[in-house]
């Protein structure tokens, strides 16, 4: 039910009732701004895309909550998204005031230093909590608290290449590191380097994952938490969880671990005061060997890069890499390594250097096997 009536005051009064039959109500000066806006407010309730004005009188923070809570995630992925919420400059504001304008503002800030930071985030990161708020922005929409998003079509920090911005130590560089490593921690950087594991994948191994006989190692969780107060253990990434077809060196390495320095109370190949590596912790002792190496440059997310390298010059296909990284799909494989797969014009240059080399030795062989 709707209508308009003239007050008192001699100022319109529109009036109707939403879907679940709450009265709303506003006046005008006009006749014809009050029926203009009681039309448009009709025909959103008959073509579905009313939106109740008091819906968007929540926050966005208070949104962010009510929606992680409904999501099924693993806890990884709910950490990285209450810190993309933690990062907005609007998290106060109401979501139907949320304008554009606050988003790339938000963008534009996270791109430039700030105190304890000395350069912008990297585009990556900055991408990954955009693209949070945009999920909960849009789920806001969907669920009509607002009737339009505020975030799409913002603009963001290009990435660079990833064939320019990935940095991969040579065979020479990871000897070097592995040679100067404390006899404990050299495992932990080969398994990195040797077997692809993320950090936290490496420090979240315990004896039961290593597979002697077999020569595998199987990827079954993962450390999580900066330091040993916020340190747990967790299942890995979506689509990580897999075993690791390890050279035999590698394992021999880890069973020489395992016999000279042991294991943790909890059944750890890596511990230090009996809890597993911290992201702080691993990343104290990698600094250490990387300085005497003279590679500051590198970090051990780079070994993993390494590994990757080492399979795509060995010929492995696109499935075999991404299933040895633990990727969700072959198309992060690609996103991230497509630079190290040889090009159309190195097959074509190193199949005319076969056939060159064929017809270079031909003549000699007719020479050697030419009749008397």
């Amino acid at each position: 039910m709707a209508s308009v009536a003239r007050r008192a005051d001699g100022r319109w009064r529109a009036r109707y009732r939403d879907e679940a039959g709450r009265e709303h109500a506003r006046h005008f000066d006009r006749k014809v701004d009050a029926q203009r806006w009681l039309d448009e407010v009709t025909a959103a309730l008959v073509t579905g895309d009313y939106v109740d004005p008091a819906a968007g009188r929540i926050t966005f923070a208070d949104w962010f909550d009510q929606w992680t809570d409904r999501q099924v995630w693993a806890e990884g992925t709910l950490i990285a998204a209450r810190r993309a919420a933690g990062s907005v400059t609007f998290a106060d504001v109401p979501v139907r005031r949320i304008r554009t304008s606050h988003v790339q503002q938000w963008v534009r800030t996270m791109a430039q230093p700030a105190p304890g930071r000395r350069a912008g985030l990297a585009p990556t990161t900055i991408r990954t909590r955009f693209n949070y708020v945009h999920m909960a922005l849009r789920a806001a929409v969907v669920d009509r608290v607002i009737r339009a998003d505020p975030s799409a079509g913002v603009p963001l920090p290009r990435p660079r290449r990833a064939a320019a911005a990935m940095t991969v130590p040579t065979v020479e560089e990871v000897g070097r590191v592995l040679e100067l490593a404390p006899a404990w921690f050299r495992p932990f950087i080969a398994v990195c380097a040797f077997a692809g594991l993320r950090l936290g994948e490496a420090a979240g191994l315990r004896l039961a994952d290593v597979d002697v006989l077999r020569r595998s190692i199987a990827v079954r969780h993962q450390v999580q938490g900066a330091t040993v107060a916020t340190t747990r253990l967790v299942l890995p990434k979506y689509g990580s969880e897999r075993t690791v077809h390890a050279p035999a060196e590698l394992v021999d390495l880890l069973a020489a671990h395992i016999r000279d320095v042991g294991i943790g109370a909890g059944g750890w190949l890596f511990s230090l005061g009996g809890v597993p590596l911290t992201r702080n912790a691993a990343g104290h002792q990698w600094r250490q060997v990387r300085r005497a190496a003279g590679l500051e440059d590198y970090t051990l997310h780079d070994l993993r890069h390494f590994y990757a390298s080492g399979l795509i010059a060995a010929g492995c296909d696109v499935v075999t890499v991404q299933r040895a990284l633990g990727h969700s799909s072959a198309t992060v494989t690609l996103n991230v390594y497509s630079h190290l797969w040889p090009t159309a014009e190195d097959r074509t240059r190193a199949a005319a250097a076969g056939l060159m080399a064929a017809a270079a030795r031909a003549p000699a062989d007719f020479l050697r096997t030419e009749p008397e």
